[in-house]
């Protein structure tokens, strides 16, 4: 096979990789129809009737580029969380944001701290900038804040990434050890603080939006991909000082957000009535995959999140049995991918038509593996 011969080095080195197979590839490779598609974190209760009305109303707009300056959503941001729109930056998803944190920030060889098994398409920027990974265990399937500062300390690293809540586990700390623990770093370190799941947390585990905002050396992410059901609108946005903020303008994508996905989410802002209500259905998703895992001998795990984590109390060959065995009957799930995490199958809340399908498939794909 013919390639350019003239990428670079670093590029050269990588491998091609997808961070996640998606189940459009799922389907294409193994030739099974997706029936329940609750593996990806997404909303399958899909987003509020009004910002269906608001999309189409603005495809008829959608000859013009989106304001390079973002300036709308930056408003509406600052109104919601009691801050100033030159403390958001807006992104294509938080993965976006990530990628130009990442190039902002880390030459070739400088390490970066995370968590083992934590997000991987963080992972993957920092490979893709030459960086050198330097991860941390969790600690009884949390992320370990003391680990991570001492990592942080001991590389004198220039970046660390956090999530809270965490994927793929759904555990928590308590927004008081956050600030703490953001309080700790060096200021030569930029804390990526994710809170992708921050609608799904209970009270006490999202720190106030003003509580780090003196702090320019911390970043936190949010999106709309979660609870307000436009994962496919791809909007992000990063939170921190005007100073810090403005460093996206440098090398930002200034056309990079599509016209529909910014109106999309200013008409979610604006529905609090329905986030209310997501968020109650995707509790009760979580009870039922709760109690579908422990009716079948598995352990869930506590989330604060979309998702449920359940122990399947084996290790990651079994895990990975019950992923594919699912998905033979149509049921997309996903899996943490590092050790001791990956005895661990991943379940999205969805629409009680999927987890009624879950019921019926897992003991059916349990009884054939036992």
């Amino acid at each position: 096979m013919s390639t350019f011969s003239r990428f670079t080095p670093l590029a050269c080195s990588l491998p091609a990789i997808v961070p996640f197979v998606g189940p459009e590839a799922i389907e294409r490779q193994r030739g099974l129809p997706i029936r329940a598609r609750i593996g990806a974190n997404e909303s399958g209760f899909g987003p509020s009737p009004r910002v269906v009305s608001a999309l189409a109303a603005a495809s008829q707009d959608i000859w013009k580029y989106s304001d390079p300056e973002n300036f709308g959503i930056r408003t509406a941001l600052a109104a919601h969380h009691g801050l100033k729109p030159e403390q958001f930056a807006i992104g294509e998803g938080i993965d976006a944001l990530l990628g130009l944190i990442v190039r902002l920030v880390i030459e070739p060889g400088l390490p970066v701290v995370t968590s083992l098994g934590g997000y991987p398409t963080f992972n993957f920027h920092v490979n893709g900038f030459g960086g050198r990974l330097v991860t941390v265990p969790y600690v009884n399937d949390r992320e370990d804040l003391e680990g991570l500062l001492a990592a942080v300390k001991r590389e004198d690293a220039p970046l660390a990434y956090l999530a809270n809540p965490d994927n793929p586990m759904g555990s928590w700390h308590t927004a008081e050890d956050v600030i703490a623990f953001a309080r700790a770093l060096p200021d030569t370190c930029l804390l990526i603080l994710d809170e992708a799941y921050g609608e799904t947390a209970p009270a006490g585990v999202i720190p106030p939006a003003d509580a780090l905002i003196d702090l320019p050396n911390v970043l936190r992410m949010r999106t709309f991909s979660k609870a307000y059901g436009l994962a496919g609108a791809r909007v992000g946005y990063a939170i921190g000082t005007p100073g810090t903020i403005s460093a996206f303008d440098k090398i930002r994508n200034h056309f990079g957000m599509a016209r529909s996905s910014v109106v999309g989410a200013l008409a979610a802002l604006e529905d609090k009535n329905y986030l209310t209500e997501v968020v109650a259905k995707i509790a009760d998703a979580r009870a039922r995959i709760a109690a579908i895992a422990e009716n079948n001998g598995l352990k869930p795990l506590p989330s604060a999140t979309n998702f449920v984590a359940v122990d399947c109390g084996r290790d990651a060959t079994f895990a990975r049995a019950v992923v594919d065995g699912l998905m033979q009957h149509g049921v997309f799930i996903r899996m943490p991918g590092v050790a001791p995490l990956n005895r661990c199958i991943r379940i999205s809340a969805g629409l009680p038509a999927d987890l009624d399908l879950l019921e019926q498939a897992l003991p059916q794909v349990l009884k054939g593996l036992r």
